[in-house]
């Protein structure tokens, strides 16, 4: 028996696909032959297939964890006109309607039944899985699970039960984006006994990534202008930190362009409903938006994600980009970063009432993603590594540091007359400085240091199996090499330097510097 083969034949005549995405059949191979799994493919990387090929090729009922019941709905809308049996239990239905999903239950065969993670609580449904003949339980956005996470759930911590009752069913864990850190909380925490690790899918080749510094709110507003004037056709979606921000930007954007909306938390769930049916059905282009918006939502043919504000830590900022191009078409990924975005992001933690070290856990990945945004490595090869891809780059060409001269980046064009913002005027460009200089543009001699600690940044990168950033940014490193400090205690006054970096790497600092 050739499990791949039989599989993509299956893949044929229930999907219409003729091949598999990367990563898809080494997960689906692991929960076939009754392992357990973490598996991590990026937003548009196929995760639900891992999930419903499985279904249909064990002709079994499998079970599928989801927090959002829009997913639910739209996964079972889609499964049914292809023909597969699917159904979903979730607050809000009639008792008739879910005893029709039981009553196609009991017809036997393949059957994808979505749930909410706070129905496997309920002692009457432990006890109907106790009876019943299961292939898998699939956990969705199983990030969720674990505290280090970015979007912990404490109704997700209590999916253990589902090892407790059927230690003989697989169950697959799936989220778009996880640290090894989280995925090792999500094994501990699901019970899972020996678990397959298989992470893939995180290079978008048809992604342009780029970040752009920013002094003011002023200056991100004609930045934004300019990227949707760069991109006419195709959705956009532009990310904010705030719902103030979130309603203030779109209010902006709709005295320059047709079809602009809004969407947070803080609207009505009718309000809500009604804007993300309009986004889906096409009759808004442009959407500003919290986070609040974007799970489980999978629209083609949006060209353009834009962060107005920088969001709390990498796994957010790669989750939201991966809104763009999901139809494989070129699109570009643009942040705007400022000092007063991670002012913003520190406040939320502060003023979190998390414990102590998730805290600490929060202020380490705000950091990374600072450092991120102040590098001048290849972007794509920087995420890779963070996840720690099975595939690897050195160079992707087209991110703004690989290719600064793509038609597809973002190119600032200084308004030729004043446009009214949200509190002042955008003021006429000044002439703009390096991004990240510390002072004066670097001497001769400054240069020659700058570049050789980052050819020993990304030695240093390369022997630890980490991103560059993660050692330091770009703004530490030029700072190092305009002040050129030569001993520890020196070493506490540059940008970007604490106590553990130190300990870590200020040895060779200063070796590098002597």
């Amino acid at each position: 028996m050739n499990l791949q083969n039989d599989l993509t034949i299956k893949l044929k005549s229930a999907f219409s696909l003729d091949e598999f995405r990367p990563g898809q059949f080494d997960i689906m191979n692991a929960i076939l032959n009754n392992k357990d799994a973490l598996a991590v493919l990026p937003t548009g990387g196929g995760k639900s297939l891992c999930y419903q090929l499985p279904a249909v090729f064990l002709n079994k009922l499998v079970i599928v964890i989801s927090p959002l019941i829009a997913l639910m709905k739209d996964q079972v809308a889609a499964l049914e006109r292809k023909g597969i049996a699917a159904g979903a239990l979730y607050s809000g239905q009639t008792e008739d309607q879910k005893r029709a999903v039981f009553a196609k239950i009991n017809e036997g065969g393949a059957f994808i039944l979505y749930l909410s993670p706070e129905r496997v609580q309920k002692e009457g449904f432990q006890k109907w899985i106790m009876q019943r003949s299961i292939g898998l339980f699939a956990v969705d956005e199983a990030h969720c699970v674990s505290q280090w996470g970015h979007d912990f759930r404490a109704e997700y911590a209590e999916l253990k039960i589902l090892k407790a009752l059927r230690p003989d069913v697989p169950v697959l864990a799936l989220t778009a984006s996880a640290t090894p850190t989280v995925l090792d909380d999500v094994a501990k925490n699901l019970n899972l006994v020996r678990p397959e690790r298989l992470v893939h899918g995180f290079y978008r080749s048809n992604l342009y990534y780029q970040v752009e510094s920013c002094e003011d709110e002023d200056e991100k507003l004609a930045w934004l202008l300019q990227s949707i004037n760069q991109f006419p056709d195709g959705r956009v979606l532009v990310y904010c930190g705030t719902r103030k921000i979130t309603e203030e930007v779109a209010a902006f954007l709709k005295n320059h362009f047709d079809k602009v909306d809004c969407y947070h938390a803080g609207m009505g769930t009718k309000d809500r409903t009604k804007i993300q049916d309009a986004y889906v059905g096409g009759d808004l282009r442009i959407l500003v938006a919290t986070n609040a918006f974007g799970m489980g939502i999978d629209q083609p043919n949006v060209r353009l994600v834009v962060h107005f504000q920088m969001p709390g830590n990498i796994d957010s900022l790669y989750q939201e980009m991966g809104r763009a191009g999901r139809d494989g078409l070129p699109s570009t990924c643009l942040m705007l970063y400022s000092k007063k975005d991670k002012g913003l992001q520190s406040f939320f933690i502060q003023n979190s009432d998390a414990a102590k070290e998730i805290k600490s856990l929060r202020w380490r990945n705000l950091d990374a993603l600072v450092s991120y945004s102040e590098g001048g490595e290849c972007r794509h090869a920087e995420i890779l590594t963070y996840y720690k891809d099975a595939q690897r780059l050195k160079r992707c060409g087209h991110c703004d540091s690989c290719d600064p001269g793509s038609h597809r980046k973002i190119v600032y064009v200084a308004p030729a007359s004043a446009i009214n913002s949200r509190v002042a005027l955008i003021k006429p460009a000044k002439a703009k400085k390096h991004k990240f200089i510390v002072g004066e543009e670097l001497t001769p001699n400054q240069q020659i240091i700058f570049r050789a600690l980052k050819d020993w940044r990304k030695a240093k990168a390369n022997e630890l199996d980490v991103p560059a950033f993660v050692i330091f940014g770009d703004k530490t490193l030029r700072e190092l090499a305009q002040k050129h400090p030569t001993t520890l205690a020196e070493l506490h006054s540059i940008y970007g330097i604490g106590e553990a970096k130190i300990e870590k790497f200020g040895k060779e600092l200063v070796a590098q510097l002597i």
